[in-house]
């Protein structure tokens, strides 16, 4: 049986992608969520996982977005204690590593400590998947015993899914011809997968993610297309696939 995660980035990030998170979770296939434990929305978030215990919530590590936890930071953040920019860390600019497996380390601690027991590991941005980030997220992978997602090579003492899919987001903004098409696909995938995580991005739309995400108004639709798409419906009534989180891995 092929088991199948829909996994929600960026929960945590405000109360509008809270909710978005929680509504495709209860009323659609959403199994899994990865939190940001910097960002405005934690404690709601926090607060909302309580009331949802079979939806698996990892943890959205965190290095380009917004303020760190920690304040002694001296390369990863700008002049105005703010983490740097993507592109910073994807040209391989020079900064201590050091700091960034303390921050995240921070980070995990965080979301630990409010009650929550980590299903998995990503990170926003895909920054974990960096070179220089891959030794720090596998180090922490083992120090936690925890999943990481599959977007690049992982040894094999750490779990993670046989495939991973990045492109669903694309069902909120393709022409109905061009979706049909890419969700047969995806239906074979993962019945032909032992695991598969498919990322994605719903939200409601807010003033928090007015002002800092780039992603907008698909997110509206994905999480629309989560809950009430033709697609959610087949999907559960199909005998050989299982909707799981992380922690069934």
């Amino acid at each position: 049986m092929g088991k199948v995660i829909f996994n929600a980035d960026d929960f945590g990030y405000s109360r509008g992608m809270n909710y978005a998170i929680v509504d495709s979770h209860r009323l659609g296939i959403l199994t899994s969520t990865t939190l940001m434990a910097a960002m405005p929305g934690f404690d709601h978030a926090v607060s909302l996982s309580k009331d949802n215990p079979n939806l698996g919530i990892g943890v959205h590590l965190t290095l380009t977005c917004g303020y760190p936890l920690l304040k002694n930071h001296k390369t990863i953040v700008d002049e105005k204690g703010m983490f740097k920019k993507l592109s910073f860390f994807e040209n391989d600019n020079l900064y201590d590593i050091d700091e960034v497996y303390e921050e995240w380390d921070a980070q995990i601690k965080k979301i630990i400590e409010a009650g929550i027991a980590p299903t998995h590991l990503d990170s926003h941005h895909h920054v974990h998947s960096f070179p220089k980030q891959n030794a720090v997220i596998i180090r922490l992978a083992r120090k936690y015993h925890l999943p990481i997602r599959n977007n690049f090579e992982i040894p094999e003492d750490i779990r993670h899914t046989s495939y991973f899919e990045p492109l669903f987001d694309h069902v909120g903004a393709e022409k109905e011809s061009r979706i049909q098409v890419y969700l047969n696909n995806l239906i074979d995938v993962i019945q032909t997968h032992d695991s598969v995580e498919v990322m994605c991005h719903p939200g409601y739309l807010d003033y928090d993610i007015f002002e800092g995400s780039a992603l907008l108004r698909n997110r509206v639709n994905v999480t629309e297309f989560l809950i009430h798409s033709d697609f959610s419906k087949r999907l559960k009534e199909i005998e050989n696939i299982e909707l799981v989180n992380y922690s069934k891995l």
